[in-house]
C-alpha cells in the first residue's frame, strides 16, 4: 500500500499529489467530534470520542479493514486494507489532528514520530492491566466493533495497577469510539479477558525515531513469526 503512494506521488509530481491528498483530508475521521470533546484530568490526562468516524465513511472503512488472523499489534505496514482505511491512516498522521491533540493536552508534538498498529484477534491474556511504554507520548485508539454485546472486552480507565475494578470509565469497543490519552506513570488501563474478535487501530506519537525503530523491529518480528508458524 504505502508502495502504491510513492508510485503515485513518483507519477503525478509532488504538487498535485498533495493537492490529491489535500481533497480527500478527512474523508473518514471527524475532527470536530474531536475538538467538542473536553479533556478529562483524572485520573490522568485522556478523553473518549463518541462517533469519531464520519457516518458516510463507515461502511467503506468496515469494507476495507485489514482481515486480521493473528492476535497481538501488528504494525500497518505488514497487512493489506483498502482505500477507505489508507484515507483514515492520512486523517491520523495529519498535521491537523496532531495540532488539535496538542492543544487538548496541552503539550507540544513537534517532531514526534507516529507508528499505527491495528488489532483483530485478542487471547485472554490480552488487556491485563498495564500502563504504556515511556518511549510512547500519546496514545490514540479506535475501534472498529459494530454491535458489540460481550461484557468484557470494555477498556477501563483506572486508578491503580492492580484492581481491575477499580476505575473511573468504561469504555465499549464499539464502532467508532476514539480514546486519547497521555502516557503517564499512572496511565493505568485493561479490560476484561475476552477471546475472539475485536478490531481496534492504535496510533502512538514516540519519543524520536530511535524509539520508534525499535518498536517497528519488534512489532514486524514478531508478525513475522505469526506468519511464519501459522503457514507450517
Amino acid at each position: 500500500m504505502l508502495e502504491f503512494y510513492c508510485l503515485l506521488r513518483e507519477i503525478v509530481g509532488e504538487t498535485i499529489y498533495a493537492a490529491l491528498c489535500e481533497k480527500n483530508r478527512y474523508d473518514m475521521l471527524d475532527l470536530n467530534a474531536f475538538n467538542q470533546t473536553p479533556l478529562k484530568r483524572e485520573p490522568y490526562p485522556y478523553m473518549v470520542v463518541m462517533n469519531s468516524l464520519k457516518a458516510e465513511s463507515i461502511a467503506q472503512l468496515l469494507q476495507d479493514f485489514p482481515v486480521l488472523e493473528h492476535a497481538g499489534s501488528i504494525p500497518v505496514e505488514s497487512v493489506d486494507y483498502g482505500s477507505g482505511f489508507a484515507d483514515l491512516l492520512k486523517d491520523l498522521d495529519s498535521d491537523e489532528l496532531r495540532q488539535a491533540i496538542a492543544n487538548k493536552f496541552d503539550i507540544s508534538l513537534a517532531g514526534y514520530p507516529t507508528m499505527t498498529t491495528v488489532r483483530g484477534v485478542m487471547r485472554e491474556k490480552d488487556g491485563r492491566i498495564h500502563t504504556d511504554s515511556k518511549t510512547k507520548v500519546i496514545t490514540v485508539l479506535i475501534y472498529f466493533n459494530d454491535e458489540w454485546e460481550n461484557d468484557s472486552g470494555h477498556l477501563r480507565i483506572l486508578n491503580n495497577g492492580s484492581d481491575i475494578e477499580d476505575y473511573v470509565e468504561e469504555v465499549p469497543p464499539s464502532l467508532g469510539t476514539m480514546v486519547v490519552f497521555q502516557v503517564t506513570d499512572n496511565c493505568w488501563h485493561g479490560h476484561k479477558p475476552v477471546v475472539g474478535k475485536r478490531l481496534s487501530i492504535q496510533m502512538n506519537y514516540l519519543v524520536g525515531e530511535g524509539a520508534k525503530g525499535k518498536h517497528e523491529f519488534v512489532h514486524g518480528l514478531s508478525a513475522k513469526l505469526k506468519n511464519f508458524f501459522s503457514s507450517k
